[in-house]
Formats: C-alpha cells, sequence, structure tokens
C-alpha cells in the first residue's frame, strides 16, 4: 500500500504580531475576502451578499480600549489576522480570518490557539466569547472542536452594523465560548 505524502507547512512562520493602522487597509481586504470572496470554506456568499466589513469598522474596533489586532504577514501578503478585546472579564475574538491560500492546513487552528495564549495570559481574561452565523454549521463545528461551546444567546443578524445583506431568511448569529481556566 502506497502512502501519502502530505505537504506540511512550517507553523513557525505564522507567529501572531500587533499590527499597526498601516495594516489596516489589508486586514479589511483579507477580511473581506475570506468571507465574502470567491474561494476557501470560510466564505459566506451562499448566505449573505456585500462586504464582510469596511476599514471604519476595522479602525473603530482598533480604537477601543483594551483592543488590538494581530496579524501575520508572509513577506507582503497578509496570511492571516484576528481581533481581540477584552470586555469585563471576558475577551472578544472577531475579524479571524486565514487567507484562503492558507486554509485547511492547521494554520487556522495554530492562529487561535496563540490568540486563546494572549487573552490569558496578557488580557487576563477567563473566558473568550464571539459569534458567528448560526447558519454555518461547518464554522461551528471548527469551533466546537477547539473547545468553544454554544451558548444558547442567538440573535437576528445584525443589518444595522453594515456588514452584508442576507439572501435567505432567517439569517441569525450565535454566541459561542470557551473558558481559559486549564489553559497554560
Amino acid at each position: 500500500m502506497a502512502t501519502i505524502k502530505q505537504n506540511t507547512i512550517d507553523l513557525s512562520r505564522f507567529i501572531l504580531k500587533n499590527a499597526t493602522p498601516d495594516h489596516y487597509d489589508d486586514i479589511c481586504e483579507l477580511v473581506n475576502m475570506t468571507y465574502r470572496g470567491d474561494t476557501g470554506w470560510t466564505r459566506e456568499t451562499h448566505i449573505i451578499s456585500g462586504n464582510r466589513t469596511h476599514i471604519g469598522e476595522i479602525k473603530a474596533a482598533a480604537s477601543k480600549p483594551n483592543a488590538q489586532f494581530l496579524v501575520v504577514y508572509l513577506e507582503r501578503l497578509l496570511a492571516a489576522c484576528i481581533y481581540l478585546t477584552k470586555e469585563q472579564q471576558h475577551a472578544y475574538i472577531g475579524f479571524f480570518s486565514v487567507h484562503s491560500d492558507f486554509q485547511g492546513q492547521g494554520i487556522g487552528k495554530h492562529i487561535l490557539q496563540q490568540a486563546e495564549i494572549i487573552v490569558k495570559q496578557q488580557l487576563h481574561a477567563r473566558k473568550i466569547v464571539m459569534f458567528v452565523v448560526s447558519q454555518r454549521h461547518e464554522l461551528i463545528a471548527f469551533y466546537q472542536r477547539r473547545g468553544y461551546q454554544r451558548t444558547d444567546r442567538i440573535e437576528a443578524y445584525p443589518l444595522h452594523r453594515g456588514i452584508g445583506i442576507p439572501k435567505v431568511d432567517g439569517l441569525t448569529i450565535e454566541y459561542l465560548e470557551k473558558c481559559l481556566e486549564k489553559l497554560v
């Protein structure tokens, strides 16, 4: 029986660093490409039209107290980004994106693990909270495999935020959370 040699990616190249305002345009472009672009498993184009974010939302998120965008560049290409902000005793994760050229290779899991360590060690939060589109079952399953749990907090899709127009009726967002007590 022949074995198939899999390409392995060097995860040591994917280390999160603090973003600067010079990165905001790239962040906006990456988030829109990964969620509303033509390729990658994270896209939502079958259920939502329009951009996922805009530069005003990126700048507003970055300007919040206790908030930061973290990025991974491979040369000049923004390969991944994630947003963290502390709110009371928990941290919120958002804008999590891995360039479609790098999806399906364990990079998302690697980035998420780094973000969780930053949340615990630097933000001193005990729990991570995020929301995802409820109809994105494969995305929810991705987070559940990494210890995130559904909270039963479900809300209508936030049309008021200007982050896309639902193509399907009844689109909702759902909150997930993960306790970090046992995380090293």
